[in-house]
Order: C-alpha cells, then sequence, then structure tokens
C-alpha cells in the first residue's frame, strides 16, 4: 500500500489550514487504496482569526497542536518525517501554507519557509518522489525546485509573484490540475477559486490520482 505524507499548517482557512482541502485530501488517499500520516510544524501560528468576524483575535495557538484537531489527534510533528517511509507528499491550502509553513502571505516574494516544513519537501523532491500542492501551497513550491511548472488558479498578481522567484505559472480552473512530469509536482487551485465544497472536491480527486499515479 502507497503512503502519503501530509503537511498541515493549523486549522482553519485564514490562519492554519483549508479544513474542506484537508479532509478531501485524506477521502481520497484512502479511496485509491493508499493511507497517510500527517505532520505539522510546533511553533506558534503567525496570527489567530475569529472566523465569523475576520478580525484578529489576543489570543496565540500552536501549529501542531491546531492541526490535530482536523485529524482526531493523529499527528506528528513535521521533524520527525523520515521519507523513507513514504511515497509521496501533499501539501494541503488554506492561508496558513503562507503564513505559518512560509510567510509568502506577508512578505511575498522576500519570503522564507519554516526551516523543518522546507527540509521536509526538499528531501521528497531530492528523492524525486511525487508531490501535489493545493490552493496558496504551491507559494512554497519555488523554495524547493530551482524550476517548476504549477497552478495557484488565475490570480494574476500571485502568479506574478510566483514567476519571479522562478517558477512558471499556468492558469487552471477549478476543476483540473497542472501537471509537472519532470519534477513530478502536481498543483490544483482548490479554494482560490472554489465557490463549494463540491467544486474543491473536483480538483483535488484529481490531484490525488495524479500524484499517486507519480509514484
Amino acid at each position: 500500500m502507497k503512503k502519503v505524507a501530509v503537511i498541515l499548517a493549523g486549522c482553519g482557512v485564514f490562519d492554519g489550514s483549508e479544513i474542506n482541502e484537508v479532509v478531501l485530501t485524506l477521502l481520497h488517499i484512502e479511496k485509491n487504496n493508499a493511507s497517510y500520516q500527517c505532520f505539522a510544524p510546533n511553533i506558534e501560528q503567525y496570527h489567530t482569526i475569529n472566523h465569523i468576524t475576520g478580525e484578529e483575535m489576543p489570543e496565540q495557538r500552536n501549529v501542531l497542536v491546531e492541526a490535530a484537531r482536523i485529524v482526531r489527534g493523529d499527528i506528528k510533528n513535521v521533524n520527525e518525517l523520515d521519507i523513507a517511509h513514504y511515497d509521496a507528499l501533499i501539501v494541503p491550502g488554506g492561508f496558513g501554507a503562507a503564513k505559518n509553513l512560509s510567510n509568502f502571505a506577508i512578505k511575498g516574494t522576500q519570503a522564507t519557509v519554516n526551516t523543518d516544513v522546507l527540509n521536509a519537501c526538499k528531501l521528497f523532491a531530492n528523492a524525486q518522489k511525487a508531490a501535489g500542492y493545493m490552493c496558496i501551497a504551491p507559494s512554497l513550491i519555488p523554495f524547493v525546485y530551482q524550476q517548476a511548472t504549477l497552478t495557484i488558479g488565475t490570480d494574476a498578481d500571485t502568479a506574478q509573484a510566483l514567476n519571479n522567484l522562478g517558477a512558471t505559472h499556468q492558469p487552471c480552473q477549478v476543476d483540473d490540475t497542472i501537471v509537472d512530469k519532470n519534477n513530478k509536482i502536481v498543483t490544483t487551485p482548490a479554494y482560490m477559486l472554489a465557490q463549494s465544497v463540491l467544486e474543491a472536491e473536483k480538483g483535488i480527486a484529481k490531484l490525488v490520482h495524479h500524484v499517486l499515479a507519480l509514484t
């Protein structure tokens, strides 16, 4: 049975991992007769957002502890990720991917990536193992791969920033994927474009299928 490492960024679209994207990812991994283990960095998240009002809250939360909420506590620190045990990597989106895993949402092309997350992603890249990134998570790719083709959907400013970092952005609709066969990377817009769970599910289903096909 193929096994997928999934890196999470907290819990909640505005300050962590997008919960629907995570659940759909895990569902389709199992539907493809594969298994998964989730990971997250053990760090304080950038900030905490009230998901009703959109306003910042004064409390501080931990990315690993928050991500554990989505996966019923079955999660490990990303610095424990041994790629020898995994065939592929998938990183769901949500703003946490660009606030906690990196600071791309704040610093754009001057961004840096969390050291443990970057190391894990690079190990998959260097071993030529398949990887999938969805929503805003493809913003991590230019820091992992020297040249890569990817998508975050159709947002022109974000696409230009990723091109400036050395990636090649291709526009993509919500129900489709971009497959970079040379690097074994699959990307899909997910909630960068999705207006419903059903719309997000179509692209995520394809992403998981393609990632596993590349293993």
